[in-house]
């Protein structure tokens, strides 16, 4: 792997870095499917008790069956790649009750309407050895539909509670149609990410929408540079449970050199649950963990890039940091997966410290050969 250790060397280019605001392109189009919503703690089903046409019936987690009123039809929010309407057997729509972001607050049926507390955003969470798995997230409260105190027991209402990976807060979608295929086995030739949360780290959404922003912008970049890009999956960033929490990631020792700790930890875990090689011939992988620990960063290599915690953080724009940082960062180490090394000099191209002039960087011919040639290159289309 080669490193990027040039913050404390470049701190007078960091102020010359040019704003440059990109929009980045459309994600796929999400399909419309019908599923059942099975809960990971206990096995129960998203359930409308009875059948029932009320308005305002709570849902609750109850034993699974072969009714329709534990079917359910997601529909997606026009223009979004990961949101969506939930209706239930009676037609109406899953609802946050009074679009409450309080702790607790009820999930019921309600008919349907355009308020953001009937969207849903479907966020995968990696379990081991299922498929398509969620936290079902509010649009409008950010919080996560969870049977109530995380209860496995059959018959408990739902409400929403902050989002997390517990299996209370996890539902299996079994007949969810993404557009870009079943998030645990994404199309080969393609970039796959992740965003590991240790398990004492909270959920928060400003991750995986800041990780899946700075993908967009380098895949923009890649684009313009050599006329082919990568292609990213959808949705873009697979959120995974970290089994230890944070301190384990950064304190277990890993090697001789605790710069690669809290990363190679995160990359060996994300390999068992994967069955990830290094490389791997499918995919390019990106690993991101919210850990870091002390002198503790992060790099490439051919086929894979693994970043620690400020690249987390400044992805999810809470670094203070210009994100053109991040953008030319992940640029650069995306260069080292396609097999680029580092370059001997600042000179201008984001293999070198000038990835810090971002967007004012751009590689060499001999660099986009080598891409292009190298082992990833038939990933660039």
């Amino acid at each position: 792997m080669t490193r990027s250790r040039f913050l404390s060397v470049l701190t007078a280019v960091l102020a010359m870095v040019v704003a440059f605001l990109v929009a980045p392109p459309p994600a796929a189009a999400a399909v419309t499917f019908t599923s059942t919503g099975v809960n990971q703690n206990g096995g129960n089903c998203l359930d409308l008790p009875g059948s029932s046409s009320t308005d305002g019936t709570q849902l609750r987690s109850f034993t699974c069956g072969s009714g329709a009123n534990q079917n359910l039809g997601f529909t997606p929010v026009p223009g979004s790649s990961d949101l969506y309407t939930i209706t239930t057997q009676s037609g109406q729509c899953v609802d946050v009750s009074g679009a409450s972001t309080a702790d607790n607050a009820a999930i019921i049926q309600w008919p349907c309407h355009d308020g953001t507390n009937q969207q849903w955003r479907l966020t995968p969470v990696s379990v081991n050895g299922t498929d398509k798995t969620f936290n079902l997230v509010s649009v409008s409260s950010g919080k996560c539909v969870t049977p109530s105190g995380g209860s496995s027991a059959s018959n408990t209402n739902l409400v929403q509670l902050p989002c997390a990976t517990a299996n209370g807060r996890v539902w299996r979608l079994p007949g969810f149609a993404g557009s870009g295929g079943d998030p645990a086995t994404p199309p080969a030739k393609t970039v796959r990410v992740y965003w590991l949360k240790p398990s004492d780290v909270p959920f928060d959404q400003r991750y995986p929408d800041g990780i899946a922003n700075v993908m967009r912008e380098a895949q923009r970049y890649y684009k313009q540079e050599l006329g082919k890009t990568f292609t990213l999956n959808n949705p873009v960033v697979e959120v995974v449970g970290g089994d230890q929490p944070r301190s384990w990631y950064e304190n277990t020792p890993n090697g001789g050199d605790r710069y690669w700790w809290a990363v190679t930890n995160m990359q060996n875990e994300l390999a068992r649950k994967f069955g990830l090689d290094n490389p791997d011939s499918r995919w390019l992988n990106v690993g991101e963990i919210s850990a870091e620990g002390e002198g503790a960063g992060g790099g490439a290599s051919p086929g894979w890039v693994v970043l620690s915690g400020h690249d987390a953080d400044g992805a999810a724009g809470t670094s203070g940091q210009s994100m053109n940082r991040w953008y030319g960062g992940m640029v650069h180490e995306l260069g080292h997966a396609f097999g680029l090394p580092d370059a001997a000099s600042t000179d201008g191209t984001p293999m070198s410290a000038s990835f810090y002039d971002y967007p004012n960087t751009h590689f060499n011919q001999s660099q986009k050969n080598q891409i292009l040639n190298g082992p990833y290159g038939s990933f660039l289309s």
